[in-house]
């Protein structure tokens, strides 16, 4: 399974996304640098982060921005 986060952003901003597991506990950094201002999608393949079934957040910083987003994932 697959999932797609989209975002855009408005200019160029410095992009952190990170994905933690329903303790809160931080599973990886998916994106941590420069972007150019646009819409960018990171597709989270649950494979290669040997994640489970479950509730999942993550978080984007771009900015001033933070956004926190609850998704489920179903194998």
């Amino acid at each position: 399974p697959v999932t797609k986060i989209t975002y855009g952003l408005p200019k160029n901003e410095f992009v952190n996304l990170k994905l933690f597991d329903i303790t809160g506990k931080e599973i990886t950094v998916l994106v941590n640098e420069n972007k150019q201002a646009g819409i960018y999608e990171f597709d989270l393949n649950s494979e290669k982060y040997s994640l489970s079934s479950g509730v999942y957040f993550y978080r984007l910083e771009a900015g001033n921005f933070t956004a926190v987003q609850k998704m489920v994932l179903l194998k």
